[in-house]
């Protein structure tokens, strides 16, 4: 069997949700703890905070370490307007991640959060929550981030209605009879095949929760997941990163989806940068954690 919820995330792992004033939602956060400065986490669209375990374990020993689900994922709340498109811009999911930022640093009386981490859609959301805050972070690693194509590329892109990842989603599969019938069906996958069983495990044990019925379903709904993919083109990146001038970390998947290129000429208008080449595809923390993990560190000179 699969293992369940429990058994995945250490025990002395905090689990709690704290509401965002104003903003018609809860967030679900996993504070791993720890003496050193605030770290904050964010996932990939579609997953959830726990998927950066086998990464956090690493940091936890250097980092008071805390990881978030965005709305509509893991275990965080919809917004109240349930899921619909306006709910699930991007600009709206950095302020939830700013405001986020901000409530930690009003429990733990610092003035700024050390490292911002963070993966796919979560590293483009820390980027554009740095410009609309800068210095909210100290430094920011950013692992393979989205790039939204701008309007002269995206008027290019034969899309039809919706962008391609955005139509795989909402044909996307929510519900299975039980975990190991999920996992069966999942690891064969070409998502999924180049994952460490540690990050599939993680998938099916948090990213699935149970049913009255006694099914299982994830936890973020292929809807969701849609709607902030379609929600992407709403942003664009090239007009944030100017006021961006922390050290920034990139570290971008060879066999991922975005040219080097255009990490390089988001970094000509930032302040310190760096790209380093992973020989991983897009989701790069759930193929080589250990690598991710060394990475931050030594940008952190804590290597």
């Amino acid at each position: 069997m699969a293992p369940g919820p429990e058994s995945l995330i250490p025990a002395d792992v905090i689990r709690r949700r704290i509401s965002l004033e104003g903003r018609g939602v809860e967030i679900a956060l996993q504070d791993w703890g720890g003496d050193g400065p605030l770290a904050l986490l964010h996932h990939a669209n579609g997953f959830g905070a726990a998927l950066w375990a086998p990464v956090a374990r690493r940091l936890r020993d250097h980092f008071r370490l805390v990881a978030m689900d965005a709305r509509g994922h893991g275990d965080s709340s919809l917004p109240a307007e349930g899921a619909v498109a306006g709910a699930f811009g991007w600009e709206v999911m950095a302020e939830d991640l700013g405001a986020v930022a901000e409530t930690l640093l009003a429990e733990t009386g610092e003035s700024q959060i050390a490292l911002g981490l963070g993966h796919s859609f979560g590293g483009t959301l820390i980027l554009s929550a740095e410009s609309a805050r800068p210095g909210l972070f100290g430094r920011i690693a950013l692992v393979d981030p989205v790039v939204p194509p701008t309007p002269e590329v995206l008027a290019q892109m034969d899309w039809g209605e919706r962008p391609p990842l955005a139509e795989l989603a909402r044909r996307r599969r929510n519900t299975w009879p039980s975990r190991q019938e999920a996992r069966e069906q999942l690891q064969g996958k070409p998502l999924f095949a180049t994952w460490t069983d540690e990050a599939l495990d993680l998938y099916i044990g948090e990213g699935l929760r149970e049913r009255e019925d006694g099914q299982v379903e994830l936890k973020c709904s292929g809807l969701v997941e849609a709607l902030v993919f379609e929600n992407s083109t709403s942003l664009d990146l090239f007009q944030r990163v100017a006021g961006v001038q922390v050290p920034s970390l990139f570290l971008w998947a060879r066999q991922g989806n975005f040219p080097r290129v255009l990490y390089e000429e988001l970094c000509k208008q930032m302040g310190e940068t760096r790209i380093i080449d992973a020989d991983a595809g897009h989701l790069i923390p759930m193929e080589e954690p250990g690598w991710v993990a060394d990475r931050v560190l030594d940008f952190c000179s804590l290597g």
